[in-house]
């Protein structure tokens, strides 16, 4: 059992915790969620053994194993496979001794013993086990050879997941696990979790991933810890129950549904759009149950459309798609009409950001037709839009650039549904979190009102609050959608139609999101057609030839990303030694004020430098995880 009794937690000048308590049994597996920056980051350390309470109790079972998920990025020079073995640390443990044991001319008992643990422990499948962590992550079965320092920033953080479940834990501690991860690998931590035996917390902003995977949720509110039995969705309702009884709360919640209500009762005014009428409907209902769980959001905000439209909006013709006249999907027929709400779905490298490229303009076809409406007005997101953002300027002078003479107090109120309020809507973003500068990017795209938005991964970087508003919005626009997603909540409460990207094509998809979950199930199960075809296969030299000139390709941004990740891992430990040094209770004295001011100056300039990095290491990430993919494909 885990007890946390009367904790105090506090960073910096910030308190996160005050007199909190918590209990959680052996067996329990629960979600811990929270506004951004209210501590559930800094708790994980907390029952991790990284930093201790400022005062209270915590309290965690003497021999625990504790397994948890490493936030860092490594550039080990160590394979993928030894890495995720690292996980076990008993194994590893074993393994050296019997090795020296060995060497050393132990007596047969001796080793006789540790030969026996080791049989006990499994290790004798261990590297069975790690390389199938790694297959279910999406690794290639020759991933498990290269060294850690050859993948992007994304596979790294693959490879600390694959470490942290190798353990054979009694606590393990997920941050954010599913943010690299696409919608298939997602479904298979799933199933992963769901058969760990252990005291599991998670830390995530996919509300379906946690209706799969929890049986409590652990709410960080007011400086407290709230306990809530039941997935995510009960949490929601729970919570709902409570926030309802509050007059202007329930009033607001009550407008929300009269807006949808209003858009359900145009749409069923026409025919050809009943469809989508019975689809809003199905948001309604789920509005009245659960929405008032986010009615204290920060974030309210709606996506307007260009008054002009066109029939149809946007076509492609017998498209071939892909990079350096290398086609990676063929025979594409995609017709965008203006109520058109389509998902793409398909397995990691199938070619969903390619075809959307491709339908911005952004990627030009290798052949075929691409035709786009006179009033075509395109909202266009994607993580690397978060790179052309100026980082000298505020989120006002963004929109200011947009339209000069808009007035103050409009783009005020329209950035406050963003959560941009006050003064913080005119500082320079460039110490912007990767959340902030997200909204700020679906921001720019709505003011501009789009008669057709095409999101790839609109949800990365978001919180649960942002996830909902964002949702909701969507629901409420009245123009086309196309979006690339691993959030299920947002898929099923947005589109209408799904379409496979897969073996080259892009076909419509008779089917919905469990459909799709079947449908990798059994694709899984058949055979590659390599080996139902008795072809010859190439020549293992030539294949090691072929992956070193395609990595040589990627050498220069490779030696970028080093550089940033020797900044980050430069200012991390600064700042780690500043934080030593505020530990230091004398330093409170009256007699130190001084050095304390000087220490609390100091840890402010290290953090922005270590956020500046951060960002730049992130985005040196992307472009590498990019430039790794386009090299895989072509």
């Amino acid at each position: 059992m885990i007890t946390l009794h009367d904790v105090n937690l506090q960073r910096g000048s910030k308190i996160l915790l005050q007199e909190a308590q918590l209990r959680l049994h052996d067996g329990h597996k629960v979600g811990l969620v929270g506004a951004n920056g209210t501590g559930k980051s800094t708790l994980f350390k907390m029952l991790s053994g990284e930093l201790a309470a400022d005062q209270g109790e915590c309290n965690i079972p003497s021999g625990w194993r504790i397994a948890h998920m490493a936030q860092e990025v490594s550039h080990s020079d160590l394979s993928a496979l030894d890495y995720v073995l690292d996980g076990d640390a008993r194994f590893r443990q074993l393994q050296a001794e019997i090795e020296q044991g060995g060497q050393n001319g132990q007596c047969g008992e001796q080793l006789g013993r540790l030969y026996a643990e080791f049989e006990s422990i499994d290790g004798y499948t261990a590297e069975t086990r790690a390389q199938s962590l790694m297959n279910g992550l999406g690794f290639a079965a020759t991933d498990g050879e290269r060294p850690v320092r050859d993948f992007s920033g994304g596979w790294r953080i693959r490879l600390n997941l694959a470490q942290a479940l190798m353990c054979p834990a009694d606590l393990l501690l997920l941050d954010e696990p599913t943010n690299h991860l696409d919608l298939d690998t997602t479904w298979w931590l799933e199933q992963r979790l769901q058969q760990f035996k252990g005291t599991l917390l998670i830390i995530s902003h996919d509300r379906d991933f946690l209706d799969s995977t929890v049986n409590h949720i652990v709410h960080i509110e007011h400086q407290k810890l709230n306990l809530y039995s039941g997935s995510y969705s009960s949490f929601e309702r729970q919570r709902a129950e409570r926030l309802a009884q509050q007059q202007q709360m329930f009033e607001r919640q009550q407008t929300q549904i009269a807006e949808i209500e209003r858009f359900v009762a145009r749409f069923r005014a026409k025919a050809t759009k009943a469809r989508q009428a019975q689809s809003r409907l199905k948001a309604l209902e789920r509005l009245e149950r659960i929405a008032p769980a986010h009615v204290d959001s920060p974030f309210q905000f709606q996506i307007p459309c260009a008054d002009k439209t066109s029939q149809p909006l946007l076509q492609l013709v017998d498209a071939s798609i892909g990079y350096d006249a290398s086609p990676i999907l063929s025979s594409v027929n995609l017709r965008i009409e203006p109520d058109s709400r389509l998902g793409l779905l398909g397995p990691n490298g199938a070619g969903k950001s390619t075809l959307i490229k491709a339908l911005v303009g952004e990627l030009p076809l290798i052949g075929g037709q691409r035709t786009a409406g006179e009033n075509l007005a395109v909202g266009y997101f994607n993580q690397h839009q978060l790179e052309s953002l100026d980082l000298h300027a505020s989120a006002a002078l963004h929109i200011q650039r947009l339209s000069p003479s808009v007035r103050e107090q409009e783009v005020r109120n329209f950035l406050g549904g963003f959560g941009f309020h006050g003064d913080r809507a005119f500082e320079v973003i460039q110490h912007f979190s990767g959340g902030e500068k997200a909204r700020l990017a679906l921001a720019l795209i709505a003011w501009q009102k789009p008669n057709l938005l095409l999101l790839d991964e609109p949800t990365n970087h978001l919180d649960l609050d942002m996830r909902e508003a964002l949702t909701l919005a969507l629901q409420t626009y009245p123009g086309a959608v196309l979006v690339i997603s691993h959030d299920r909540h947002l898929l099923r409460n947005t589109v209408d139609e799904f379409w496979l990207i897969a073996d080259g094509r892009a076909d419509q998809f008779d089917g919905d999101l469990d459909d799709y979950h079947r449908w990798l199930d059994n694709r899984e199960d058949t055979p590659p057609a390599s080996e139902e075809k008795s072809e010859p296969r190439q020549d293992r030299r030539e294949q090691r030839q072929q992956a070193a000139a395609q990595r040589k390709q990627l050498q220069p941004l490779r030696k970028k990303l080093q550089a940033a990740e020797r900044q980050v891992d430069k200012w991390q430990t600064q700042c780690d030694e500043i934080e030593q040094q505020l530990a230091d209770t004398s330093l409170y004295d009256a007699d130190r004020k001084d050095d304390l001011q000087g220490l609390l100056k100091r840890q402010g300039e290290l953090r922005q430098r270590l956020d500046t990095a951060e960002e730049e290491w992130m985005l040196l990430s992307e472009e590498y995880e990019m430039l790794e993919q386009q090299v895989r494909e072509g």
